[in-house]
């Protein structure tokens, strides 16, 4: 188990790599369409800028978009319930104790985000309190609190900025190829010559196909992050047989929560959304069979 841990900390470096090839990549071409590397860099800046803005903002919008309410001790024995088990764990664990949140929704799902354990928050939707046990329940938010453990929300919030910069600079790369004629000069010696219409075809391609590549990656990183928090969540309780039951009760019971959208798809335990056509291939989750299956084979080793 802890060797597969390794390995997904490995590939999740791997990966993330490859977003950087891939902005790299984005970052050549516009420079060789605008003749100009300070273009690039200022357009490279603003990326970076917005990427950053999300790092820090992002647990304070995510509260906002899914309407979650901080808990506080008294306010209701559920809540209590769902405050006490993290207070635990974070106790267990030996990490900050994050702020709790609940969110009015009979789906039953839950997640973790913030940029370090000193900056993390956790939240169940109202729907978890009610199927969940309290055997489940500390398994779920078990696995919340691997993922800020192990910094999973860190690498989150900086995949989703490489992925926030990836579409901005080809958004802004397909504009100025569609409307200045591919940014290169016509009086240059290759304007309009078999080279000049290879590069443009070149960079439409590109950057049509970067951000589709990046949604991949993205669901890649969020599909390793996943497995390593449940391996994580059953290594804290000694008890994977729950986390494989509330998995199970999650799959019985998953609806698509009310308040969510795709870039927050990532942070929950479950896919918050509709399944579609495509769902499998840009899935954040790996199959909840598949990692009830991991739990099970491997519940003598935690």
């Amino acid at each position: 188990m802890y060797s597969a841990i390794a390995r997904n900390k490995r590939n999740t470096v791997l990966i993330i790599v490859l977003f950087l090839l891939v902005i790299g990549a984005l970052g050549a071409i516009w420079a060789y369409f605008a003749q100009s590397w300070t273009i690039a860099i200022v357009v490279f800046v603003i990326a970076a800028a917005y990427a950053l803005f999300q790092y820090f903002a992002a647990g304070a919008e995510t509260v906002a978009m899914t309407g979650a309410i901080e808990v506080k001790k008294g306010m209701h024995p559920q809540l209590d319930r769902l405050y006490r088990t993290v207070e635990n764990l974070s106790i267990t664990e030996g990490l900050p104790m994050p702020k709790v949140y609940v969110i009015e929704d009979a789906a039953p799902n839950a997640f973790a985000t913030g940029r370090d354990p000193q900056h993390a928050l956790v939240a169940a939707t109202t729907g978890l309190l009610d199927i969940m046990d309290d055997s489940e329940l500390e398994g779920v938010m078990a696995h919340e609190m691997g993922h800020v453990k192990n910094y999973d929300i860190r690498v989150s919030l900086i995949v989703f900025g490489l992925v926030v910069a990836i579409g901005l600079i080809a958004d802004i790369l397909l504009r100025m190829m569609f409307f200045t004629g591919g940014g290169r000069n016509r009086s240059d010696s290759n304007g309009g010559g078999p080279a000049a219409i290879i590069f443009l075809v070149i960079g439409i391609a590109a950057a049509i196909l970067a951000p589709l590549v990046a949604g991949v990656v993205q669901a890649a990183v969020s599909r390793q992050r996943e497995y390593l928090a449940d391996a994580t969540g059953a290594l804290t309780t000694r008890h994977p047989q729950a986390l494989a039951s509330a998995l199970n009760k999650l799959q019985e019971y998953g609806r698509p929560v009310q308040r969510t959208n795709t870039s927050l798809s990532h942070l929950w335990i479950s896919d918050p959304n509709k399944p579609g056509m495509m769902a499998r291939l840009f899935s954040t989750h790996p199959p909840i069979p598949d990692r009830i299956q991991r739990l099970l084979e491997n519940s003598t080793k935690f």
